[in-house]
């Protein structure tokens, strides 16, 4: 292929990972059996070229892996001689995953209610965050696990899967009831029984939850009063925020000699900090906070005693709430694609969470956008972020051009190009798009402004190749306000259901085709929040 000037300079190439399409989230297991879950997910499969797939509660009671008594509906409940390990409801879940080309990010837990210290610590669905009450169950458990998996998938299958201890162990009584040793200590056991089975296998973690500009986890548990100076600070993004345990667990394995394949955390832009009062006080980073985050994770890492250990950001959102109205949002789109695009080589993955509202940890939603995390809607409606991920996943694996508002790419196998832009507004300055309780409250950023004007020239081109140009912006594709519009219906009717995934989908589409200089000349005016897609036609 001729080599591309875009805007007279020759291009130079360098490697662009879809960091975005590498791992997604879900909320738990059992929601993989329900049928609209598996429509959706095999939608956003194909759309969005998804790898590996990450949830809680695999050994959660629903799932039915972990068995010490028969079990009866309405007689006596007899106990068994020796635990029984049982995984048709894992199989049917593993098994549509794996049928949809996609990989396990397998998070061991939570606690199985007969081997857990404490029941029902967090969730509508009262998952069980505890250390066990018998380690070596704990360790049959997840060794008749892995075994299972590998007899059922094999094992070269298996070693291409990801094993991740716990999920977010630092927040205490809800994800852990027990001390940070504790998890230390389950960490151990658990990555010396993978281990055992086929060095190969790949453990990590400690899967927990963003980054803190304090000391509220720096002891065996969370001190609330380490965070008064953070609830009361003028400018929280003066502060130092560092990553929670993972230095700590760096130094622990490393003493022990214990493997770490990968190091897992999770970032938020948002958070929180208790006050003296005793009140919560919702704190929004910067817009780069993200940015920022894994940039100092990777050089943590990099220096590390494991230094080629991978880093997998196994959450990551605007915000860890699942009733957060931004997430139905253009702005969401708008502030996911500049963060992927920016941190594209600073993780080996960074997973969205997550990629539908069917989702139950406060129980269903209420109303058709409620402000889940999800890129689609419970009805399976796309979402402005759903769009984002289909165009980010359009793009090449060779970046030819990176500015402050999108890149241009190309495909190495098909030495097609293609682009994305977008218009995070210049009335925003630093600010991230932060959290709001309602959608009228979250709609109030469509306001900034101004338009941006996306020019460029890319000259090498094939005359008369056609490129379609898709735009997702406040009036196309914004299935929320429509929604909104039509009066914010609680139970929309089917024929209101109908129409808004038609607005959902409803892109701004136009072509554009090369000239017989071989030279396209690309010109658009991007309204505020506004993102883009330009890929070759077929």
């Amino acid at each position: 292929m001729t080599r591309l000037r875009i805007d007279g300079r020759l291009c130079d190439e360098s490697a662009l990972p879809h960091v975005w399409s590498r791992c997604i989230g879900a909320g738990r297991a059992n929601e993989a059996l329900r049928a609209d879950w598996r429509q959706q997910f095999a939608d956003v499969v194909a759309a969005c070229g998804i790898q590996y797939i990450r949830f809680h509660g695999v050994f959660h009671d629903d799932m039915f892996v972990y068995r010490e008594s028969y079990g009866s509906g309405f007689g006596p409940n007899t106990p068994l001689a020796a635990p029984v390990h049982t995984f048709s409801y894992v199989d049917k879940v593993f098994d549509f995953i794996v049928d949809c080309g996609v990989r396990p990010f397998v998070e061991l837990g939570f606690m199985p209610r007969e081997l857990a210290t404490e029941t029902e610590t967090v969730f509508w669905w009262g998952a069980h965050c505890s250390p066990p009450k018998d380690m070596a169950r704990w360790v049959e458990l997840v060794t008749r696990s892995v075994e299972h998996w590998i007899d059922r998938y094999g094992l070269a299958e298996v070693r291409e899967w990801r094993f991740e201890v716990w999920n977010e162990p630092n927040l205490v009584p809800h994800f852990w009831t027990g001390t940070k040793t504790e998890y230390f200590e389950l960490y151990e056991q658990t990555v010396r029984a993978i281990k055992k089975i086929d060095p190969a296998l790949k453990v990590g973690g400690p899967a927990t939850s963003v980054f803190v500009p304090d000391d509220r986890y720096k002891g065996e548990a969370e001190d609330r009063s380490a965070m008064y100076e953070t609830a009361a600070a003028a400018d929280v993004d003066a502060l130092d925020w560092r990553p929670v345990w993972i230095e700590d667990f760096i130094a622990w394995c490393a003493e022990r000699e214990l493997p770490i394949d990968f190091i897992s955390t999770h970032l938020y832009p948002t958070d929180f900090a208790y006050g003296t009062d005793g009140e919560a006080v919702q704190i929004t980073r910067y817009a780069d906070a993200t940015f920022d985050d894994l940039t100092l994770l990777r050089k943590l890492v990099t220096n590390s005693a494991y230094p080629e250990a991978e880093i997998h950001i196994t959450e990551w959102s605007t915000s860890p709430s699942a009733r957060d109205f931004i997430h139905d949002t253009l702005f969401a789109a708008t502030s996911i694609t500049r963060s992927y695009l920016k941190c594209a080589t600073l993780a080996d993955s960074i997973s969205y969470w997550t990629f539908t509202d069917v989702f139950e940890e406060g129980g269903a939603g209420m109303g058709p956008f409620h402000g889940g995390f999800g890129l689609v809607n419970e009805g399976g409606v796309h979402k402005p972020t759903f769009h984002a991920f289909t165009m980010l996943e359009r793009l090449g694996d060779r970046l030819l051009l990176a500015t402050p508002d999108g890149v241009v790419t190309r495909d190495s196998r098909t030495s097609a190009v293609s682009a994305v832009f977008f218009n995070y507004p210049e009335d925003m300055g630093t600010r991230g798009v932060g959290s709001e309780n309602s959608y009228p409250a979250a709609r109030a950023l469509a306001e900034m402004g101004p338009s941006r004007r996306i020019r460029h020239s890319i000259d090498g081109l094939e005359p008369g190749a056609t490129f379609l140009v898709e735009i997702v912006d406040w009036e196309h594709g914004n299935a929320a306000e429509a929604w909104y519009r039509l009066g914010s219906p609680l139970n929309p009717s089917r024929a209101e259901s109908e129409y808004l995934s038609g607005v959902a989908d409803s892109l701004l589409r136009f072509t554009l085709t090369v000239p017989g200089s071989g030279v396209l000349d690309l010109d658009v005016e991007l309204a505020p929040w506004a993102v883009m897609s330009l890929r070759q036609s077929a």
